[in-house]
């Protein structure tokens, strides 16, 4: 027999307060949000003039709080309050928010001097997120004497580099090997920058491990053509070989930083060392072959160009089944949508092995991302009345999910109190969200293509999709015990998530 699930809908009348329960097949879920997306559609219609499609709820009295403060936000310790502007004073007095009210973000704070602003900068590069709470004590202490050994060892590899150099025979002359050594010291030493700035990414290489990984080997892929490069353009071996060895190093930081979680997914028990060791020692072989093969095929002079495009489509090509093959337990942000997706139109959580597979491991950064997690208060809402009337809907959340049209995003926004859980509920909502925008077609393309060639002109805000909001509601009420079950019973870790949510939390959210 298959799970069911109870989805909660208002009896019919405008005053009615006795709820219906309908009681669906967990396979029916799509069925249950499609009838939702219809019904809300209707009522959008019904609600909405034909000269000016604005939703009933912007009619509805939304009183503002103390001088017009809609909410405190709270982003790094600083804190912002976000006030009704002064475009709509007037209609503050009467005591509500209009549609055509905004609003602007005052920081309560003044600001930081120049040497904390400098300090802050600093230790978003040297400390790890949550510092000192996030690591153990032992970490300063290891650190400080690990930056010691490194301060020695970069000093003394100014004397080995040179002394190199001059034992190959680059020159005689006394002038020549310093000024090569310096190039080569200046070279090592912007892949060094790089590598320093790149490791502020920090936990992102948690969160989307499968795509930085991958990522890094292509920039690895992207060094080696521009250090291929300088053959052909000697003149420019400097500001050439010092991109190139930016880019490598950064790749090496991925690399080294992706290493450790990939082999804790493959080790059982506490033998995690003996994985690595392994892991690397065939990594060293194989490595060592390749080294033996390209210099037997090197002695027969083959094309530079048709050589390095042949081993490096075979290094990417290899590189994405390697990453493809991993298969984690833990929720990014690539699986949770692949299980919401599923979930939502059959009903069923896909596998580990499903859910892996399915994963994208490859996210250009021009591509759209239509959900985002923990954002500004600013980029979610575009004026007042928007956020006061969807508010409510969420009064037993830590959380807030919106529609914003004009970006064509979904936003969930996270209150001070957001547990893991929280944050997971408020991803999934989000994702539920989507699918109503997605399937009712109301997204700010559609909605201009459509009236086009009409006199009508509207400029949709987060208020138009609230029936679709509330519907979403009742929705996740009814269906979001139900995907937690199903994904624990597949092995997905439920307890704690990798969904990478911004750092903005609402951390006072005005009474009415």
């Amino acid at each position: 027999m298959a799970p069911v699930m109870g989805l909660k809908r208002p009896a019919a009348g405008a005053g009615a307060a006795v709820a219906q329960t309908v009681t669906l097949p967990a396979p029916a879920v799509r069925d249950a949000v499609r009838a939702a997306v219809r019904d809300a559609e209707a009522t959008a219609q019904a609600t909405a003039p034909s000269a000016a499609r604005v939703p009933a709820a912007a009619a509805v009295p939304a009183e503002i709080a103390r001088d017009g403060v809609l909410c405190l936000e709270e982003v790094d310790g600083r804190r912002w309050s976000y006030v009704v502007d002064a475009a709509g004073a007037s209609v503050k007095a009467k005591g509500r928010a209009s549609v055509g009210a905004a609003f602007k973000a005052v920081p309560l704070q003044s600001p930081l001097p120049p040497v904390e602003e400098i300090m802050s900068f600093i230790r978003s590069y040297v400390v790890p997120e949550g510092f000192p709470q996030s690591v153990t004590p032992s970490y300063v202490p290891y650190m400080s004497w690990r930056a010691l050994k490194h301060f020695f060892g970069g000093a003394m590899g100014v004397f080995t580099t040179r002394t190199l150099l001059n034992s190959v025979g680059v020159s005689q002359s006394k002038a020549v090997p310093g000024a090569v050594a310096i190039n080569w010291i200046l070279k090592d030493g912007a892949g060094r920058v790089g590598k320093m700035l790149f490791a502020r990414q920090g936990k992102k290489f948690d969160y989307d491990l499968k795509q930085l990984r991958f990522s890094g080997d292509l920039l690895m892929e992207l060094g080696a053509g521009i250090e291929l490069a300088t053959a052909a353009f000697p003149q420019l071996f400097l500001p050439m070989a010092c991109i190139a060895n930016v880019v490598k190093n950064v790749a090496a930081v991925t690399s080294t930083s992706t290493r450790t979680p990939i082999y804790k997914a493959y080790a059982k028990g506490e033998n995690i060392g003996d994985v690595t060791a392994k892991g690397e020692s065939v990594g060293n072989i194989a490595d060592l072959l390749g080294t033996g093969l390209s210099i037997l095929i090197s002695k027969s002079n083959p094309s530079l160009v048709t050589s390095f495009a042949f081993l490096s489509c075979g290094y990417l090509l290899s590189s994405y089944h390697e990453v493809r093959s991993v298969v984690l337990n833990t929720l990014n942000r690539a699986r949770f949508t692949v299980a919401v997706d599923s979930f939502i139109k059959t009903g069923y959580v896909p596998t580990l092995k499903d859910g892996n597979s399915q994963e994208t491991v490859f996210n250009p950064p021009w591509r759209h991302e239509p959900v985002a997690i923990g954002s500004r208060f600013g980029e979610a809402f575009q004026e007042p009345a928007s956020f006061i009337a969807i508010k409510p809907l969420f009064e037993d959340e830590r959380y807030i999910v919106t529609y914003n049209p004009t970006k064509d995003k979904v936003y969930a926004l996270l209150k001070d109190q957001a547990k893991p859980d929280d944050i997971l509920k408020a991803a999934f909502h989000a994702h539920v969200l989507l699918h109503f925008i997605n399937a009712s077609h109301a997204n700010l393309n559609a909605r201009r293509r459509m009236n086009s060639n009409r006199s009508y002109q509207h400029n949709p805000v987060n208020m138009d999709f609230l029936p679709h909001i509330e519907e979403s509601c009742k929705i996740v009420m009814s269906s979001y015990g139900v995907f937690k079950k199903k994904a624990r019973e597949q092995g997905w870790i439920m307890s704690e998530s990798l969904l990478n949510p911004g750092r903005a939390r609402l951390c006072g959210v005005v009474p009415q």
